[in-house]
């Protein structure tokens, strides 16, 4: 029986808690449920929005336990918090697994990913000198797009509180993730 069979087999008759098994999306989630504020899965797309402070041991999950792929981390002020966003691949099965934390814009900072994979080093330091976001136990949170004369606290990705046309109590513009 070709191995494809076997596996194919499996999956319709295995138990499906079954760690081994069990798809990574489903382990993902299964483990992380109670933590995600907003879940969603739009065809191969997944989408969970997580406290800031579950960032390391998801990520680590995704990436260790699940072998996920560390695509890219993205990021934007959206006038009332900062929005990070990580993307990352089940290569096998096609599947994107994107990360949402929102931070507070006053003190924007998240643990960095740089003590889980070295994969970060260089996306993060580029979102803490666009948009102000402090990575915490980044090994070397420095300039290397702007020349050293560049102003101190002037982040070009960051909206400026006087231009976002927004009261101070309204909710904030949150991306159209779900």
């Amino acid at each position: 029986m070709a191995i494809s069979s076997l596996k194919r087999d499996c999956r319709a008759n295995c138990a499906r808690n079954d760690p081994v098994i069990m798809e990574p999306k489903n382990r993902f989630q299964e483990k992380f449920q109670g933590i995600f504020s907003e879940y969603a899965e739009v065809r191969k797309r997944i989408y969970a929005t997580i406290p800031a402070d579950s960032l390391r041991e998801a990520v680590g999950f995704l990436f260790n336990d699940l072998e996920a792929r560390f695509i890219i981390i993205s990021g934007f002020d959206n006038g009332k918090e900062i929005e990070i966003l990580y993307h990352f691949s089940f290569d096998t099965s096609g599947e994107i697994v994107t990360l949402r934390v929102l931070l507070n814009r006053n003190k924007p900072e998240v643990d960095s990913l740089v003590p889980l994979f070295r994969g970060t080093f260089w996306i993060e330091r580029e979102i803490w000198e666009m948009i102000g976001v402090n990575f915490r136990e980044h090994p070397r949170l420095e300039k290397f797009l702007f020349s050293d004369d560049w102003p101190e606290g002037s982040y070009p990705y960051q909206v400026p509180r006087d231009r976002t046309n927004r009261p101070p109590d309204a909710p904030p513009i949150q991306s159209k993730l779900f």
